[in-house]
């Protein structure tokens, strides 16, 4: 039985939606194919893959991607959106099972020394890395299984 495709949609596809890929590959890459795309696309966060690497986890062989890549093109389980943009601007997407909403501050749109975009960074990994691990509770629960 093929498993259920994961897309995170975000508007650049630079750092929110590119560590939800990677942060649900990590957790459960034996229950979905986890794909990631930007409204407008444009190259990952040097700061994403930093913080990322910082919890083990690396961006290596993922880059941005735009949507139309996959539009009309696959079938998702999922949709999650990550950011409040995309949300707003994401076209009805044929083939999708469930669409969900996530928003997640932008860590590429905050200003500030480098120390502090990294703790921005670091903040909305985290955030991230935790709502991933409470969604997989939620859907074990759904489906009566016990993941610890």
């Amino acid at each position: 039985m093929p498993k259920p495709k994961v897309l995170f949609l975000c508007t650049g596809n630079t750092a929110r939606s590119q560590m939800a890929e990677a942060f649900l590959r990590r957790y459960a890459d034996d229950r979905f194919d986890v794909y990631s795309a930007g409204l407008e696309p444009q190259e990952i966060s040097p700061y994403a893959r930093l913080v990322m690497e910082e919890v083990g986890v690396s961006l290596e062989g993922q880059y941005s991607k735009g949507l139309a890549q996959y539009l009309g093109r696959e079938h998702f389980g999922y949709l999650i959106t990550v950011c409040q943009q995309a949300e707003a601007a994401c076209p009805i997407f044929p083939g999708v099972g469930k669409r969900l909403y996530w928003p997640f501050e932008d860590p590429v749109a905050f200003e500030g020394s480098e120390e502090e975009k990294l703790a921005k960074f670091r903040e909305v990994r985290d955030q991230i890395e935790r709502r991933i691990l409470e969604w997989l509770r939620e859907l074990d629960a759904e489906q009566g299984r016990d993941r610890r």
